[in-house]
């Protein structure tokens, strides 16, 4: 099984004797696990982009700054950042199209809170505390605290959403 390795991944080879075709299969193979990682991690640390663009931002900067500063072989390296953004762009076509695909690879926002109540285990699977809901409220300059809140996300870019609780429309009678 090694020797499968070392020819599909050039393993055995000194870094310069890496072909084309072994940098994209090295490549391909630490996107999905990096994306792995990065989906299992936690999002709040990630802004306003999700987990899929930040690890081809990190990934392609790490993987073009070895062609620039000679640490790998600079035609297979920029190889690899084709690849990298060819997957990138495959996946989120995928992900367009498909009911299936976009949740696995783009996450799922995470109900924190519903009717005024924090939904604990929504708020377990997101890491956030009591504290941190009532500071995102605030932030979004939200009045009426944690009850006042109709619904409230972790969305799959990191950020909570609040939808606030509408007051109860006037009777007809007055």
């Amino acid at each position: 099984m090694m020797g499968a390795l070392d020819t599909v991944f050039g393993l055995d080879r000194d870094i310069s004797d890496v072909t084309i075709l072994q940098m994209a299969a090295r490549t391909v193979v630490v996107f999905l696990v990096t994306l792995l990682l990065l989906r299992v991690g936690s999002r709040r640390f990630l802004g306003k982009a999700s987990a899929f663009d930040v690890l081809v931002a990190i990934v392609l900067g790490s993987v073009m700054s070895r062609a620039i500063n000679g640490s790998a072989a600079f035609l297979p390296t920029l190889a690899s950042g084709f690849v990298l953004v060819g997957l990138h762009w495959l996946f989120a076509t995928v992900a367009y199209g498909t009911r299936w695909f976009g949740p696995l690879v783009k996450g799922e926002p995470i109900l924190v809170i519903r009717d005024g109540r924090i939904d604990q285990d929504g708020a377990r699977r997101a890491h956030l505390s009591r504290h941190d809901l009532e500071e995102a409220i605030r932030l979004r300059g939200h009045a009426g605290g944690i009850e006042g809140v109709a619904e409230a996300y972790l969305e799959r870019n990191g950020r909570i959403s609040i939808l606030a609780k509408r007051d109860d429309p006037p009777d007809a009678d007055g």
